[in-house]
């Protein structure tokens, strides 16, 4: 999906060249709040693409900024024009997790890793509404009914046929034997995960109890990369009330580092298929016994 049809990637693409702007004019974020008469935090927010601008604003920034290049003032208030227009996320009202959508909405690859749960996009319903309701106790039922259904229509990108999302995905042994919902909900689900294991545009490994101690042991991330050949791409950092996004590449780099070690000692594809299947077996056996 091309950059320029995805509204908060073309957003955050318009801050980072509002930024250049402003700093190579040698202004201080606080100076521009002056002269817009806005707060410094909008100017922030505004770079770092966490809100809407109006081609008006970029009109003045570039004035303030000495820009008098015509058709680079133009280029920027079209791609403002465009950064407010409405995704299909946004008929879900505001969800706190918009900006990570919008990335993966734009991303061409996907390296993640989680070692609680699994992964949002290779969720079942079943599985995903189990977790959304237990995890998110103050939801009511609407709320969780419109988060699982984002969740699902987030699945689509693995499966356009135009652009399948590449995906590296890592599983913790840990969120393989986590009981979520039932062991029946469980068993669906691991027999997704291997169905999608044996797509060619998704990798699935498993990071076995054995392994000790590692550096996935922070916490979940996630490293996304668009068509955009100039970014180094993105890394997500899930946590329960705020999410992070890192740009800087130092970084991408050190989070990418942690990501080819954790697949350097995790299982093989093929072996992870294989322990995927005893694991399953073991609900089957489960739901089974008298």
């Amino acid at each position: 999906m091309a950059a320029k049809s995805n509204p908060t990637v073309r957003r955050r693409h318009l801050g980072a060249e509002l930024r250049g702007l402003r700093i190579a004019s040698g202004l201080k974020s606080k100076e521009v709040a002056e002269r817009l008469l806005v707060s410094q935090p909008k100017i922030s927010h505004l770079e770092n693409g966490n809100r809407a601008i109006s081609p008006r604003d970029v009109r003045d920034l570039c004035a303030i900024y000495g820009v008098t290049d015509r058709e680079v003032i133009d280029s920027l208030m079209e791609m403002a024009k465009e950064s407010s227009r409405r995704s299909w996320w946004h008929s879900y009202g505001d969800l706190s997790n918009s900006v990570y959508i919008g990335l993966e909405s734009d991303a061409v690859s996907l390296h993640t890793y989680d070692p609680m749960v699994i992964p949002g996009l290779l969720q079942t319903p079943a599985y995903a509404e189990a977790v959304i309701g237990e995890t998110i106790p103050l939801l009511t039922a609407e709320q969780t009914a419109t988060r699982l259904k984002v969740r699902l229509r987030r699945q689509h990108r693995i499966y356009d046929p135009a652009c399948p999302l590449r995906l590296w995905v890592v599983l913790d042994e840990s969120a393989l034997h986590r009981v979520v919902g039932s062991p029946d909900i469980m068993r669906e689900q691991l027999e997704h995960l291997n169905a999608l294991g044996a797509e060619p545009h998704i990798t699935m490994q498993v990071l076995p109890y054995a392994v000790g101690a590692h550096p996935g042991l922070t916490g979940q991330f996630s490293i996304l990369r668009s068509a955009d050949s100039h970014e180094s791409g993105v890394v997500y950092l899930e946590r329960f009330t705020s999410d992070l996004c890192l740009e800087k590449p130092s970084d991408v780099q050190h989070y990418s580092a942690m990501y080819d070690h954790l697949q350097a000692r995790a299982l093989t594809p093929d072996s992870s298929r294989d322990i995927l299947t005893d694991i399953t077996k073991s609900y089957i056996d489960a739901a089974i016994e008298p």
